[in-house]
């Protein structure tokens, strides 16, 4: 699944995957292809390559010969690298949600849209869920929102404008940490 790192030729966060032989013989070569084009070629003295990925679907081939080859398919959402990293946080391997390190919990990646009851007005939201039994104390920028458990599994994140901190509390236990963008703030449904 992608990862979130910097491309030094960037220099800003963007998904990325290694690609390459693994446990290669000491002549073994490759070309390492992303959507049907050539990237590199690998040799067993350098087997990896860092493949930075579009937004979108990708496919990283890893073509031995003409006749052997594996393709592995990547589906990145759009500004998916662009809010901060949380460290041991991973993706969905079609990039739709985003797993806490606990692993207590996840949330959907891309906010949709829909009326907030609570302002009456349309905003972009997210979907967070409890990943088992855990009494999870849900807040957003610091202030308390809901708790999830085995009873609500499932809560609605309304975002605010600009940048979003949701936690989930597990007690003191663990804190699990996700950054969302809430753009202005507001939407338009379609």
């Amino acid at each position: 699944m992608p990862e979130c790192a910097l491309n030094p030729a960037t220099g800003v966060n963007a998904p990325m995957v290694q690609a390459g032989l693994f446990n290669p013989a000491p002549r073994a070569e490759a070309d390492v292809r992303l959507n049907g084009v050539k990237l590199k070629e690998v040799k067993a003295s350098a087997p990896v390559v860092d493949v930075w990925l579009a937004d979108g679907n990708n496919t990283v081939t890893v073509a031995l010969s003409k006749r052997v080859a594996d393709s592995y398919a990547f589906a990145v959402t759009p500004g998916q690298c662009t809010l901060p990293v949380v460290p041991g946080n991973f993706f969905s391997p079609d990039g739709t949600l985003e797993y806490a390190a606990s692993g207590k919990s996840y949330l959907t990646v891309a906010p949709g849209c829909a009326l907030n009851p609570a302002s009456g007005l349309t905003q972009p939201f997210v979907n967070l869920f409890d990943n088992g039994s855990f009494l999870l104390n849900v807040s957003v920028n610091g202030i308390p929102l809901t708790q999830l458990s085995a009873l609500r599994p499932r809560a609605v994140v309304f975002l605010a404008a600009g940048r979003n901190l949701i936690t989930a509390a597990n007690g003191t236990l663990s804190t699990d940490t996700y950054y969302r963008d809430g753009g202005s703030g507001t939407c338009v449904l379609p």
